[in-house]
Order: C-alpha cells, then structure tokens, then sequence
C-alpha cells in the first residue's frame, strides 16, 4: 500500500477508538513487516497485517501486551480489540528502534536486552498459549500445504534429522516461563538506559533459553555480544547445557522461520524478498546442525538438567 493508503486506513481506525477519534494531529508510519505501525503524537497504532489471521492467535497477544506492560518490560497499553488485533500504546520517546547494526554500534545493548529477558522471564507473567516448537512446524506446514510455494530442498530431511534435538530438550525440560518467542531487532526500543521490547504477536509460555538464542541470531550477534547478553541475562556463568539449548535453538529458529518466510510470501508481503530470506535461513540452519559444536551441543542438553536464572 501506499503511504496515501496506509494512512487513510490509520484515520479510519482511530474513528472507532474513542480517546483518538478526534485526533486531527500527524500521523507517521514506521516499521514492520507483516503489521501497520504508525506514530500519533504520544500513541502508536498498530493494525495486523493481510494474512496473520491464519497463524496468530490475537486473544493471546493481547493478554501479553497488558501482561507484559504491568511488568514493565513493554509499554503502557491504552486499547485493544482482541477481535482484530488493533490495538494502541503508549510512544516511547527517546527510545531508538534496534537494528543489527544498532546492537553492534551501542555500548551496552547486548546487556541491555539480556537483562529486559530476565526482567521478562521473572516477571511471573502467565501467557494463554504455549510456544510449542515442532507443534508449530506442524502447524506452518499445515498452512503451506494449502499455498503454492515450495520448501528448500531438503527441508523433510533436516526435520527428521532434528528428532534428535527433540529428544535432548525433551530430557530435561526447563520450566516454561513467559517468552517473547520473535525477538527481532525491530521489536526492541532502547533508551540507552533501559531496553523495551514490543509485539507480543508470537508469545508463549516457552524454554527461556529460546529468546536469548533467537535475538543472538536476528541480531547477528558475534561472540562478544553474545556473552555480554548471557552474562547479562544470568549474572553468572551459565552451564554447559544452557550454552547448549542456546545453541540447538539458534538452529531451531531459522529451521521454524524458514516456513514462516514462506507463508509471507505466499501470502504476497511486499515488504522483503521472503524466497531468499526462507532458503538464507534453511541454509544456515543446515550449515549448523552439520557442526561438532551443535553435536555437542545436543550431547550436553541431553545429559544435564540446565537450570533457570536463580
């Protein structure tokens, strides 16, 4: 859609929000890559995109987002409308939307996400739904079953090549805790002192370690930010079986994002090559299942319980 487009759609949507319905102010889109998120003064807008319907449970997202703003981890919500997922925040002023480059370049980003996990992770906050991993690539290849767009190939293999990590995590379960389960860059708002993370679209009751490996890869992190997030995260040094979800999960993420890609592009998202975001993620996936580093990784996950932040 045009900007034009996007925002006659935004004024016509704030008509139905009583506290904004006289809102005559200027009206700024920003990011996003399936949703319409737009600045009004000190609200944000947001409008779910063509197509999330068909994988995302709106009722939960809501409980999230007010869940997670009492915590204060996310910001304040001023409406929702669990039936369409149209919902309005508070704008964070001051607050720069991160970027890989952005945690490369600010001192102290790393740590500042760590720590918003941890503050997330303890927060006590119950989600309605669980993340459930292979339930969810089950589920994204039960929509794709119904498009015209076709796996990478070898993608059936990998899947039964990860019956193995299945059986590791399963060993010695950490407790499920409430998870941001799709932490983008984009999704984190950093202060400089405090890190905010928004859009709780695919939150869950989840393993902890998953949000830690998730941001590590969106975010490119090398090694040294990886450790100043884990650090961060535990204040102590972690096990080896911590280090070893974080790892399996760095690679169960692109394996499940890849199907996500797919569906966006079946489903005609305009806003990236969604073809080569799939394959770049199945190929990095692959690549690291294919390491004696994710060997040992599973090895020691499959052998030691882990433990959650004390």
């Amino acid at each position: 859609m045009s900007d034009e487009v996007d925002t006659a759609l935004a004024r016509q949507t704030i008509n139905h929000i009583p506290f904004l319905s006289a809102y005559d102010g200027p009206i700024e889109r920003l990011g996003g890559l399936t949703n319409l998120v737009f600045r009004l003064g000190e609200f944000c807008l947001r409008i779910p995109g063509k197509g999330t319907e068909e994988y995302i449970d709106r009722s939960n997202e809501m409980v999230a987002t007010r869940a997670v703003a009492e915590a204060g981890v996310g910001p304040e919500v001023l409406y929702t409308a669990p039936s369409t997922g149209v919902f309005v925040s508070r704008f964070i002023d001051g607050a720069a939307t991160m970027s890989p480059v952005r945690f490369a370049e600010s001192p102290g980003a790393a740590a500042r996400a760590g720590k918003a996990f941890r503050r997330l992770h303890e927060s006590g906050a119950v989600f309605p739904a669980r993340f459930e991993l292979f339930a969810m690539i089950d589920s994204y290849l039960a929509v794709l079953a119904t498009k015209d767009v076709a796996l990478p190939t070898g993608y059936h293999d990998v899947l039964r090549d990860a019956e193995s990590v299945r059986a590791a995590l399963s060993a010695h379960p950490l407790p499920s805790v409430a998870c941001h389960c799709d932490p983008l860059c984009e999704n984190f708002l950093d202060t400089g002192e405090r890190m905010w993370i928004v859009d709780w679209e695919y939150s869950g009751m989840n393993d902890p370690m998953w949000d830690l490996a998730d941001l590590s890869v969106e975010a490119a992190f090398d090694p040294d930010r990886e450790e100043e997030m884990v650090h961060a995260y535990f204040e102590a040094e972690p096990g080896q079986a911590e280090r070893g979800r974080i790892m399996i999960y760095k690679a169960m993420c692109d394996l499940l994002w890849t199907l996500w890609g797919l569906i966006q592009l079946a489903n005609e998202n305009p806003a990236d090559d969604f073809r080569t975001y799939a394959e770049t993620r199945f190929a990095r996936c692959r690549t690291l299942m294919g390491t004696e580093e994710f060997t040992r990784a599973v090895h020691a996950v499959a052998n030691g319980s882990g433990h959650a932040p004390a």
